[in-house]
């Protein structure tokens, strides 16, 4: 599977960084490209994406608390996000796993910028928070 693993930073404890990656209501302040979420229940929501007003995505969620981990894993392209919150010092190591199946691998580059982007909306969130 097609797929790639970026890294970033937070100045903000772990649980701060957790509280906003575990709610998928919160997306849209920092994921981006994701305009609005609709919770269904606990792990599954549905996402629409900024332009796409008419065309719901479902979405499902998985969390790991002692590992500090949230996958998120598209229920239209198969594509998995899994991310890994890690304590560093006073501050959260935060790495993110994107695998995508083959016939999604044209849209490797996008989702790689669209993910640089999220960790570093996320930090700041997670941060301005702290």
């Amino acid at each position: 599977m097609p797929g790639f693993t970026l890294t970033g930073r937070a100045t903000a404890p772990v649980e701060d960084v957790w509280k906003l990656l575990f709610d998928p209501g919160r997306f849209p302040e920092w994921w981006q490209g994701i305009e609005t979420v609709e919770v269904a229940s606990p792990g599954d929501y549905t996402i629409w994406h900024e332009g796409y007003p008419d065309f719901p995505v479902t979405q499902r969620l998985r969390t790991d608390d002692r590992a500090g981990r949230v996958v998120v894993s598209c229920q239209v392209s198969d594509i998995d996000f899994t991310w890994q919150l890690a304590e560093d010092g006073d501050a959260t190591t935060i790495t993110v796993a994107v695998e995508l199946p083959a016939r999604e691998a044209d849209r490797l580059d996008g989702q790689r910028e669209l993910i640089s982007a999220s960790i570093a909306a996320l930090a700041r969130l997670a941060e301005a928070g702290s």
